[in-house]
């Protein structure tokens, strides 16, 4: 059923909380009314009992594995795994196997998400060094938007031609989304580890490896080719305190570059190294303690427009294969907005700027249809959480398919009650149902 009428929960939308309730009819929300509903006929009620109700988050950027590389994740694991944690659409990349570089196969991607994605979706097209004229025939309206990769991660899709970079930043019709780690710098400071460690680099060289100085000088250089060519250009995963220079404070709108954090960013520092080792090894990498600071003031100032996951998993067996060899990426998707939640009680950020980020912030950058507000006439993507109801990661509670968390042990205070995609509850207390189907998700261009 997608007909619900969800009784006294504290809405927030829009940088306020209301008291309301909420009528879901078709799986579109009909009415918010602060005065109440009365009987409604044909749905099904829950009582909130007060507790808040939050519009899905919209994850920007996530790798789900598929296809080619489902031992570590698949569309279905990791779209429950973001539902569950309150995640009602995804935006996946292109580094899969095959990579996404030719509009038959990311076609073949949205037939996968079609069959399997508990959650709404959408899949980037990928960029490479020879595939301009494919790239460019992406239709604005049905994809989220074009994937580049500055500096070379999982998959090695590295697009470092000059010519090709110029060309694409002039050409590119949609939102550029770059992973901005300057490759020169990289291999240098990679080729000096191995001179002083060989083969036995320790973990907390890897921020000094994939190093501050990587990050500023790719996203620099790519700030100054959109402000050349007038791309509209959005920087993933900023990491360090410096590259927040590049960009505007305040609000979205009229913005030509925008920039997104991750949640492990927010998170973690190099310190955590000591005992994560490579379960926090990211591309870009986790770094200093004044680095996150800055990175959390940018959030709440507005330099960084959203908040993601970059939800990358792999298996437990090559997250422990030495340092050179072992892959950058963890698992995020379910325990992100939690996390966002725990650091609103920590008084890092309001409730009302988590939903902000995690919700309107994506909604309204890639102009995605109807979805991102708790409004009347859009999607109703919901999720309920009571924001004082304990809990403990733990491999027992763990939807990935990889198996585990860089976070296992970490209590929580806020839980997720219920999750709604498209008005059919799909989480209900951790209790993903896997034949609920998302859609995919279209935009306003």
């Amino acid at each position: 059923m997608n007909n619900w009428l969800i009784r006294d929960a504290r809405v927030v939308d829009q940088g306020r909380t209301v008291q309301a309730d909420v009528l879901v009819r078709d799986g579109v929300i009909e009415r918010v009314a602060t005065e109440g509903i009365g009987r409604a006929r044909g749905v099904q009620e829950l009582d909130a009992e007060g507790r808040h109700l939050l519009p899905g988050a919209i994850d920007d950027q996530v790798h789900f594995r598929e296809p080619g590389l489902t031992h570590k994740e698949d569309i279905a694991h990791g779209s429950a795994a973001a539902v569950a944690g309150g995640i009602t659409t995804f935006m996946e990349m292109p580094n899969t196997v095959p990579q996404t570089l030719t509009q038959e196969l990311l076609e073949q991607k949205y037939a996968l998400g079609a069959a399997s994605s508990v959650a709404n979706y959408s899949f980037y097209m990928g960029a490479s060094n020879t595939n301009l004229d494919e790239l460019l025939r992406t239709d604005p309206r049905t994809v989220c938007g074009l994937k580049a990769f500055l500096g070379s991660s999982t998959g090695n899709m590295l697009v470092d031609d000059p010519g090709t970079l110029d060309h694409l930043f002039k050409e590119a019709h949609l939102i550029l989304a770059v992973h901005a780690e300057d490759e020169p710098t990289i291999r240098r400071n990679m080729a000096e580890a191995v001179a002083k460690y060989g083969e036995n680099i320790p973990i907390a060289q890897h921020p000094l490896i994939r190093s501050a100085e990587a990050c500023w000088r790719s996203s620099s250089n790519a700030v100054k080719l959109a402000q050349e060519h007038g791309t509209r250009l959005h920087v993933l995963h900023i990491s360090t305190a410096r590259e927040l220079e590049l960009f505007e404070p305040g609000p979205m709108e009229g913005k030509r570059i925008t920039a997104e954090a991750c949640v492990h960013h927010l998170w973690f520092t190099d310190a955590d190294y000591a005992t994560k080792g490579n379960l926090i090894k990211w591309n870009p990498a986790v770094k200093t303690r004044e680095d996150r600071e800055a990175i959390r003031q940018a959030v709440r100032d507005g330099r960084i427009d959203v908040v993601a996951t970059d939800h990358a998993p792999h298996t437990m067996e090559e997250k422990a294969m030495p340092y050179a060899q072992c892959p950058s990426g963890g698992p995020l998707v379910q325990h992100a907005l939690p996390a966002m939640l725990e650091l609103m009680h920590q008084e890092v950020f309001t409730l009302e700027e988590v939903v902000e980020k995690m919700s309107h912030a994506p909604a309204r950058l890639f102009q995605v249809k109807d979805r991102g507000f708790i409004r009347e006439g859009f999607f109703a993507d919901l999720v309920l959480v009571d924001l004082d109801a304990p809990w403990t990661v733990e491999k027992k509670n763990l939807l990935y398919k990889c198996g585990w968390s860089p976070i296992e042990g970490q209590r929580f205070r806020s839980r997720v009650l219920r999750t709604w995609v498209n008005g059919q509850l799909a989480n209900a207390d951790g209790k993903v149902d896997n034949t609920v189907r998302g859609m995919r998700a279209t935009f306003d261009r």
